[in-house]
């Protein structure tokens, strides 16, 4: 009885804690977080880079609850901190991995932009292993690079991987069903392939080649004191890695010494002032007078409906639902305060009509309220992702960013030969036409049924290719000469006319104050179009989470640890709900 009474109490106590506390805890967190009051007094800001950080705010979970630090929050406070008398430098914890060609780039730029206004940039790194010269790329312009003693400099040139399942198909008795158009429409390949087919190798080894030669020059220039051209310099990066001492000897870094080190010495620079996680500083806000312009995001694939669910959905920040981005747009475009829309956009894609339906929103935006809408690509913006950008006024993407993939494709997996392997036999009776069980048999397509569903693919694309040429100004043939679901880098993209300027975030910005005809030097109000979170709501929301839901997102979290299965799962289950897609594979530089 006392076991049994004690195993009550301890019961109801969890309960307790469960139901009052933690909400208790979680409000006070909320009201903590709304502060809106600057730090007074000189500041230094620090950077860690070696967090993951989503490109935008998540718009549910707890994330949103807690006002999880973004990339472009990063980017517009390090933009605000150039200018603001109080903060004297930025102390960037370098990433030890590579995290992207295109957020180095914009990292790069706002080192950039903090010392042409006189603040110091102190960086430190625990060595640079994998992943790239994106880790690396993204503090070599800092005034110093600190680098721990003991550690490697390794970044002897990019890799981009992809995971072929056909041998996998093969075994289990699985047939990949699809057609892509055209050529470069890799995105099949993963499914249909056990290696680089031709086209693929030379889309995937000319991209590799252009974030490589991109990433040398900027770093050649950032290190010219200590480094002779790129092509030397490639030549030293190729046969890295480096200990601590020769990486200091050939001029890769400038110091030697510890994390806290690197610190004090930031901080003598900075007169002693405090220092302060960029999560935790509050730039001087614009006057309320001033001119307002809607930053509206899109990152992750691009699926039909609206987002949400609860906040224990590993998944509810990192989609762009059509429904939730359109009526976003939709309220930008009605509110008269608003004098321009900045899009970005981070996205390898995903459905057709999704995408089509946020397209839309914004063709009728610029037509009913003659508001100009301008994109700013982030690290991709390619199918799908290209998609939603096309019809903006103007179109802005990093050098590095990765964009186009103008194509389709769509299909089944075809499971019946697998099925009878384990002695299933599939069966079923049809009434009406030979297209009417397509999608929904186990069975391979027929040859009739391919070339139906090749002319349903074909319509998608041309109207994809159409409505991109005239948003570019092209024919669309000439469209179709540089789409075929082909991937290019910024640069590139923007020699074929696909975007119109290079420059990230923070110029983006720039460029849609010209076109709204508010002058270059008058400060602007960003205004999130992300609904406020309702601290009540999410703690709801997340008190209504079945322990069912817990323990799937446990396992799922588990076997689904690597990056590149996530993606390509994520990818088949989107085919099951809708089979045409406007997507790319995963592209993950090592």
């Amino acid at each position: 009885m006392k076991t049994l009474l004690l195993s009550f109490a301890g019961g109801l106590l969890a309960l307790i804690l469960f139901f009052i506390a933690l909400p208790i805890f979680i409000l006070s967190m909320v009201a903590g977080n709304s502060s809106d009051e600057a730090p007074k007094g000189s500041l230094i800001l620090v950077l860690d880079m070696r967090q993951e950080f989503p490109d935008q705010p998540p718009t549910d979970g707890l994330a949103a609850l807690f006002g999880q630090t973004s990339f472009t929050d990063i980017l517009t406070k390090m933009d605000k901190a150039a200018t603001d008398k109080h903060v004297k430098g930025v102390f960037i914890r370098a990433s030890e991995m590579g995290f992207g060609s295109s957020r180095a780039e914009e990292i790069r730029e706002s080192i950039k932009k903090l010392q042409d206004n006189g603040k110091f940039v102190i960086s430190h790194s625990q060595g640079f292993f994998v992943g790239g010269p994106s880790a690396y790329r993204a503090i070599s312009a800092s005034d110093e690079i600190w680098l721990q003693d003991g550690s490697d400099v390794s970044i002897p040139g990019i890799s981009l991987e992809t995971l072929f399942l056909k041998g996998l198909f093969d075994k289990i008795g699985v047939s990949a069903e699809i057609e892509a158009f055209h050529e470069f429409k890799n995105s099949p390949n993963v499914y249909k392939e056990t290696d680089f087919t031709a086209s693929h190798e030379l889309a995937m080894r000319e991209l590799a080649e252009s974030l490589w030669q991109e990433s040398l020059i900027d770093i050649s220039q950032d290190r010219a004191d200590k480094m002779p051209d790129s092509a030397v310099l490639r030549e030293i990066l190729e046969n890295s890695p480096y200990s601590a001492d020769k990486a200091k000897e050939i001029g890769l870094i400038d110091n030697l010494g510890w994390p806290e080190d690197a610190a004090r010495h930031a901080r003598s620079l900075g007169d002693d002032a405090e220092i302060i996680s960029i999560a935790e500083y509050i730039p001087p806000a614009a006057p309320k007078s001033a001119p307002k312009i809607a930053l509206i995001g899109g990152e992750g694939p691009i699926m039909a409906g609206s987002s949400g669910g609860d906040v224990f959905n590993p998944n509810a920040e990192t989609i762009i639902a059509s429904d939730t981005v359109s009526q976003q747009i939709y309220d930008a475009g009605e509110d008269a305060d608003i004098k321009a829309i900045v899009f970005r956009v981070d996205s390898g894609g995903g459905s057709p009509i999704a995408s089509d339906q946020i397209w839309n929103a914004i063709e009728y935006v610029q037509a009913t309220y003659n508001k100009p809408v301008v994109v700013s690509m982030g690290s991709m913006a390619a199918s799908g992702g290209y998609y939603i950008a096309m019809g903006a006024d103007k179109i802005y993407a990093n050098r590095t960013t990765i964009t186009g993939s103008i194509g389709v494709y769509g299909g089944k997996f075809a499971v019946a030969d697998g099925m009878r392997k384990i002695g299933v036999t599939p069966a079923r009776i049809d009434v009406g036409g030979d297209f009417s069980s397509v999608y929904t048999s186990t069975e391979r397509l027929s040859d009739s049924q391919r070339a139906t569903m090749r002319k349903s693919l074909a319509r998608t694309y041309d109207r994809f290719t159409q409505l991109a040429a005239d948003g570019r100004g092209m024919t669309q043939a000439e469209m179709h000469e540089i789409a075929k679901g082909r991937v290019w880098t910024g640069e590139d993209a923007k020699e074929r006319g696909l975007v119109d300027e290079l420059g990230g975030l923070l110029d983006a910005v720039e460029g849609a104050k010209e076109l709204a005809g508010i002058d270059a030097d008058k400060k602007v109000n960003l205004v999130s179009m992300i609904p406020t979170t309702d601290p009540i709501q999410a703690i709801g929301s997340m008190l209504g989470a079945s322990a069912q839901s817990m323990r799937t997102l446990n396992q799922i979290s588990q076997v689904v640890g690597d990056e590149r299965v996530r993606a390509t799962l994520m990818q088949i289950q989107a085919m099951e709900s809708q089979p045409n897609q406007m997507a790319m594979p995963l592209i993950k530089e090592y």
